[in-house]
């Protein structure tokens, strides 16, 4: 039987089912859950859920499993690589202690890398739910997490951006023209990475020729990514595509990556197909996932959890293979996950934190629908926090508009206006390479040049005539 948890405030007893229940109702409010029905019914219950939670000793998420062992492989995952002697410093801890630990001075750059692999996700969940989110946001500013391909990501006091150079029919035209605009604004050092149009095996190969032709010819120190299936991908790899990062959406549930179409051997083999073709120069880190609270509630492979805790289980999922990038799309699912600006801005903060304590290089979608209750001024919020909070990375997209996905996210002048705003830099090799490519006249300060490139400039002077 479920172990239930329950506490007497004043004259009202409350009792809460079960360790899912408890968590869920602890749960900062967010439109997914009330439609999963798992929801505080009051302010009052969610603050008594955080009471008992805060008093619940950390080893209870080693002995409840919120979803069987026997049902789950991601359950199984994290028992199975949960790591004893990192934990043993953080044993005797309480939810709220731990939270007390992570805000204190002890909690250092380099005692939160030790305990990271005794860190479970929901774990991270838990403690999540009793902060504020400038706790949120200082615990994730002191957790660095640093990985690498042909640049260097995740270093402090850097910002890095996903140019994402999308077109509604995949027009490479159309592409092209987007990734030289992002260029021009110092975009693109996490990865340049295309969203296809049209998602087969024969297209994804096409859009890797030229994101790779573009590489080559300008020597970018940066790496490209087709966000197509990671089965398509695989059989990229085997048809000789140069594939540098391997794309797959994941979740935090069995059910909702073999909803997704995959299991976790089928990214072990993608990973180790990717490692093969060592296309890699500073680094080998190979693989990208994109994440998003809502996404187990939507494929209906909850099983009764909140969605923030669905979310962490993702993470555990990430940091298995390794990854270059992982980013939490936040806003994209819509309204009825993550409501208005500040359910989306409250999401992307845990997000952050959960996959940095986690040891997740997390970035950011920070992004809506254009029938959420929000606007450009909360994305603007933001995407500040999270460049204050250490961000890995965030979207980079012309004029803020994806024009093939139809949401509204980040532009290029955003991501140079966070860096501007916060003395941010791009990855120490991308920065090297804007200076040379007179880009920017000043990379310190982030000042563009006046002029076009002289190598752009006598790229766009052999455009065939009659070229758009």
């Amino acid at each position: 039987m479920a172990q239930t948890y329950h506490t007497t405030v004043g004259s009202r007893r409350y009792r809460f089912s079960g360790l899912a229940e408890l968590m869920a109702k602890a749960t900062p409010p967010r439109s997914g859950d009330r439609l999963a029905g798992v929801m505080a019914e009051s302010a009052e219950e969610r603050v008594v859920a955080q009471m008992v939670l805060a008093e619940l000793p950390l080893t209870t998420f080693l002995n409840d499993a919120l979803i069987p062992y026997e049902q789950d492989e991601i359950t199984r995952l994290i028992i199975d690589d949960h790591d004893a002697e990192a934990f043993a410093p953080l044993k005797h801890l309480t939810v709220g202690d731990f939270r007390n630990w992570l805000l204190s001075d002890h909690a250092t750059r380099e005692a939160l890398a030790a305990a990271r692999p005794g860190i479970t996700p929901e774990m991270a969940a838990a403690v999540s739910k009793l902060m504020r989110n400038q706790d949120l946001m200082l615990v994730a500013k002191k957790c660095h997490v640093t990985t690498a391909f042909r640049n260097t990501i995740g270093l402090p006091g850097r910002l890095s951006t996903r140019l994402q150079p999308n077109h509604p029919t995949d027009d490479v035209t159309g592409i092209a023209a987007s990734i030289l605009d992002g260029l021009l604004y110092g975009s693109g050092d996490a990865v340049i990475g295309i969203n296809p149009a049209t998602d087969n095996v024969a297209q994804s190969i096409k859009l890797m020729r030229l994101m790779d032709d573009v590489i080559q010819k300008y020597e970018i120190p940066t790496q490209s990514c087709v966000l197509t299936h990671v089965t398509n991908t695989l059989e990229a790899i085997e048809q000789g595509a140069s594939v540098d990062l391997v794309f797959q959406s994941i979740g935090g549930t069995e059910a909702t990556n073999r909803s997704f179409g995959f299991d976790l051997s089928t990214l072990a083999e993608a990973e180790a197909a990717a490692q093969t073709l060592n296309r890699g120069t500073v680094g080998r880190n190979v693989m990208y996932f994109e994440t998003g609270q809502g996404s187990s509630l939507s494929a209906d492979a909850h099983h009764g959890l909140d969605q923030q805790t669905c979310e962490a289980r993702a993470y555990a999922v990430a940091r298995k293979f390794n990854p270059l990038l992982v980013n939490t799309v936040v806003g994209f699912i819509g309204p009825e996950y993550l409501y208005d600006g500040k359910e989306i801005t409250r999401a992307g903060l845990e997000d952050h934190f959960c996959g940095k304590l986690l040891g997740v290089p997390m970035g950011c979608d920070v992004c809506y629908t254009n029938h959420a209750n929000a606007d450009q001024n909360d994305m603007d919020n933001l995407l500040t926090l999270l460049g204050v909070a250490g961000c890995n990375f965030v979207m980079g997209i012309p004029g803020s508009d994806d024009i093939m996905l139809n949401y509204q996210t980040t532009s290029f002048h955003d991501a140079l206006y966070a860096r501007r705003v916060l003395g941010l830099k791009a990855a120490p090799e991308f920065e090297q390479w804007l200076a040379k490519m007179q880009i920017f006249q000043d990379v310190s300060t982030h000042r563009l040049n006046d002029q076009l490139p002289a190598a752009f400039a006598n790229s766009l002077r052999h455009l065939p005539k009659g070229s758009d």
